[in-house]
């Protein structure tokens, strides 16, 4: 798989979105820079052997200021990995092949990540289960099961499980889910509106208000005119 090469507009597409799905390999590099061209093949080749695996993008520090200014490039060849919008390894300088097959090595997934995959790929309750005994706070896991388990009707033992991890935006959307069920046909006004009247002094009202919010998600024009008013309900 050929290097991409990486714009000041083409950065937040490429690399960082990217990197939530593999690893990304970011070469800093200039037409000028003789060890850059050493180090350039090199990365590219050892990459490459990964099948897709680790990805490999290239940026023209002269073409793009704004990149290198961001890296706080203070001299190239510089490389840094990315995963999940951020920087985990890097190095400075034109390193050797082995050195750099040892860097890259440490950004491919494990023998046991690669299984745990598999079994969320595969998607089903039992292959979930093994996965969760493997990696008992992984988020992907737990969101899979989870969303498995409010389907099957079991809602409070999705909610037990969603308590293993911290609270994110997935994991909301599922507890959500599990505590209202999948949202109802009417257009949800009447029930806010009868809510709004408790939120402030019944726990159990103010979160059935969050969860149907919750629901029916941002793009719903609505949602944040509720959000202001539960707001201004509670305090």
């Amino acid at each position: 798989m050929a290097a991409i090469d990486v714009t000041d507009a083409t950065f937040e597409t490429d690399v960082l979105e990217k990197s939530k799905e593999v690893p990304v390999v970011v070469d800093l590099w200039a037409s000028w820079c003789g060890p850059c061209k050493t180090l350039g093949p090199i990365l590219e080749k050892v990459i490459d052997a990964t099948d897709g695996k680790v990805v490999l993008v290239k940026i023209d520090v002269d073409a793009n200021p704004g990149l290198s200014q961001a890296f706080k490039v203070q001299s190239i060849p510089a490389v840094y990995a990315m995963k999940d919008g951020a920087v985990v390894d890097g190095f400075m300088g034109a390193y050797p092949e082995s050195a750099v097959q040892q860097f890259v090595d440490g950004l491919l997934p494990s023998a046991e990540e690669m299984a745990v995959s598999e079994l969320v790929e595969a998607g089903d309750e039992a292959s979930l289960r093994i996965a969760l005994s493997m990696e008992p706070a992984n988020e992907d896991v737990i969101v899979a099961l989870g969303e498995l388990l409010v389907a099957d009707g079991r809602g409070d033992e999705a909610l037990e499980l969603l308590e293993r991890i911290p609270e994110s935006e997935r994991t909301r959307h599922v507890a959500a889910t599990a505590r209202v069920g999948t949202v109802p046909d009417d257009d949800h006004d009447a029930t806010l509106t009868a809510l709004l009247d408790r939120v402030k002094t019944d726990d159990e009202a103010r979160q059935q208000f969050v969860d149907i919010l919750e629901l029916m998600g941002p793009h719903d024009p609505r949602t944040a005119e509720y959000r202001k008013q539960l707001t201004l309900r509670l305090y």
